[in-house]
């Protein structure tokens, strides 16, 4: 006769089942200090009752049980290694043997091919797009909540007591069920370890897993709510049943939500459970809020509702269009938010400058893919680390940051006009990294003077707090190449120098004119006496190119790390050889005589791999350019 249904829920490492009924599975305990091997045995009269339930009696097993219940365990792992598994199922094909548009919608698609695009094409880079920003740019989900890196066994073993009749973590000899001694906090621990999914299964386990579950704080991903089977990337076929997981989470669970993320819903046909969605995580005190749209259309409006969420420290959106700030209440504000992110959101001037004003203790700004001119006033007395990534910038001024630390622009793009990218550094008395600057794209100014070729400093025109500078140089330009020594001179105290070589189109006289202009320039103080480390990227051993790299080692005379990093010969035409000689002739003549040289080779794409956000904000690295560079070099 089957043994009665055990109410109370069981966790094991290994999920395998023995054999027989599901209460007869073995479990690895999961809280005890060493592998012990329990069995959950019958249920027995007089057992532990609670909550009108009966659960069963776990005790330890006797050796030669323990020995046989281990070897099927391995019986169990070999059959289950030799059945080969189902396959997955796959995502319907389209007439055309094509898989269906995981973003472009019926309307957008019949446009894009009135207009000769292939619509299948843009929704393949659009995915593009939306990897990038999940993986690259978002914070990382959290695995687990911040507790469950402690061992459960350590937390146990300083909140159980010592008696063994009541001590979970030792053996229960006279049969009491040791679950149902756990105290609420305990069994907290363990639900907080488990998947918002899975810990929702426990509750119609037993009422008192319930009431527990419903007040553990959670970690709400819509990645982790997708029907089983579905494929990656998501499809809008997929978001009626994530929508109603998530809306049936949201109603019912009455603890914290601390952190959220949605990543995987075409939230345009469900902007009323958005809008509901953001006033109950206003009222369970979210404090990481993820929200990424899956288009189409680009333009869905950014819900009002998430401007009255307060408890906010970190906010990233992608692929919104921004609310008009003008019609959003006056008291708005962001009073504890410390980090935001916006990713291809289409904004109106003003916009940012109204978020940063309402984030009184905002350190990080992080914008990627605006593609209209983007316009910045920074004033802010909080923050520290401003990125603005692959987007048209036309104007920055860092008007008042006094903690500001980092300043970093990468992949910026010029507009329709071709205007250059306007950097004004006013009061910032605390930069100290600064880049990815463009001589030939960037017109400099620090203090109302702008840097001019030729210029000579003076204490009007520098920087004096920057220690680290990352420019991004065509070489084979001239215009480009006398800007340098006229940038270098801004910043007299500069003790790392990131150097990215930009392939262009020779002009005429261009080499001639470059070999002789390094021959001739004059070394700044900085470099003379101040840079320590130095690295040059995407090198191809172009005459403008090595003639730079001679000019910079035959001065620098505090040198003590060089690096070279070859161009990737995959991407382009060059001999990788005849680069690799060139480099070594070089640094030949250098002026330090303690300066370690290194040669690298490359393994990303043409210009190195995109930049990540999370790379520019970890204060771990005192230089975040040498970290990107780690990340895409390999020795020669």
């Amino acid at each position: 006769m089957d043994r009665p249904r055990c109410e109370t829920p069981t966790f094991c490492r290994n999920e395998r089942h023995i054999g027989g009924p599901r209460n007869e599975m073995q479990v690895t305990d999961w809280w005890a200090s060493e592998k012990t091997v329990w069995d959950l045995g019958p249920t027995k009269q007089g057992s532990h009752v609670y909550n009108g339930h009966q659960s069963r009696v776990i005790r330890p097993l006797s050796p030669c049980l323990k020995k046989e219940k281990e070897k099927q365990i391995a019986d169990h792992s070999s059959a289950s290694l030799a059945t080969p598994k189902p396959s997955p199922p796959r995502r319907p094909a389209t007439m055309a043997g094509r898989p269906p548009f995981t973003n472009v919608d019926s309307a957008t698609e019949a446009d894009l091919r009135r207009r000769g695009l292939d619509p299948h094409e843009v929704d393949r880079s659009t995915e593009q797009r939306l990897t990038h920003i999940c993986t690259d740019l978002v914070p990382a989900l959290p695995a687990s909540d911040p507790r469950r890196h402690t061992p459960l066994h350590k937390i146990l073993s300083r909140r159980a007591v010592t008696d063994p009749a009541r001590n979970p973590a030792l053996p229960a000899p006279d049969g009491v069920d040791r679950l149902s001694l756990l105290r609420d906090a305990l069994l907290r621990e363990i639900l907080c370890r488990l998947p918002v999914k899975d810990g929702a299964r426990t509750s119609v386990l037993a009422s008192r897993w319930r009431r527990v579950w419903l007040s553990t704080p959670q970690v709400l991903a819509d990645a982790h709510l997708r029907p089983k089977g579905c494929g990656l990337p998501p499809t809008p076929a997929d978001s009626p049943a994530i929508v109603a997981a998530f809306s049936s989470i949201l109603e019912a669970h009455t603890g914290a939500i601390p952190t959220v993320h949605l990543t995987c819903t075409h939230t345009n046909a469900y902007q009323a459970q958005l809008a509901r969605w953001l006033h109950l995580l206003a009222t369970k005190g979210v404090q990481e809020l993820v929200l990424v749209n899956r288009p189409w259309p680009l333009d869905v409006p950014l819900p009002p509702a998430l401007f009255s969420i307060t408890t906010l420290a970190c906010l990233y959106i992608g692929l919104w269009k921004f609310p008009d700030v003008a019609r959003l209440p006056p008291g708005t504000s962001f009073p504890h938010l410390r980090e935001l992110g916006i990713c291809s959101v289409v904004m109106e001037d003003g916009d940012i400058d109204f978020v940063v004003a309402k984030s009184p203790i905002l350190e990080t700004l992080n914008i990627h893919g605006c593609n209209k001119g983007l316009r910045l006033r920074l004033v802010s007395q909080s923050l520290r680390c401003v990125q603005i990534c692959s987007s048209v910038l036309e104007d920055i001024a860092v008007v008042k940051a006094p903690r500001l630390e980092r300043l970093i622009l990468e992949g910026l793009r010029s507009n329709a006009g071709g205007l250059c990218t306007r950097v004004r550094i006013g009061d910032a008395p605390k930069l100290h990294a600064l880049g990815i600057l463009e001589p030939g794209n960037t017109m400099l100014e620090i203090r109302d003077t702008i840097v001019m070729a030729g210029m000579k400093a003076s204490s009007s025109t520098m920087a004096t707090s920057v220690k680290v500078l990352s420019l991004n140089v065509r070489f084979a330009n001239h215009t480009d190449a006398k800007m340098v020594p006229s940038f270098l001179g801004c910043f007299p105290n500069l003790e790392a120098l990131h150097i990215i070589s930009e392939k262009c189109d020779h002009q005429a006289g261009s080499a001639r004119m470059n070999l002789n202009f390094w021959k001739q320039a004059k070394p700044t103080e900085s470099l003379k006496s101040c840079i320590k480390v130095f690295s040059y990227r995407e090198f191809r051993g172009e005459l403008g190119e090595v003639a730079f790299i001679k000019f910079f080692f035959r001065n620098a005379r505090a040198l003590r790390t060089a690096s070279i990093s070859m161009a990737n010969p995959s991407f382009m035409t060059f001999s990788m050889d005849e680069a690799t000689c060139k480099a070594k002739q070089a640094s030949n003549n250098m002026a330090s005589r303690s300066c370690e040289m290194v040669l690298l080779g490359s393994t990303g794409p043409e210009g190195g791999s995109p930049w990540s956000f999370k790379r520019g904000t970890d204060y771990s690295f005192e230089d975040p350019f040498s970290a990107a560079l780690l990340n895409s070099s390999s020795d020669v």
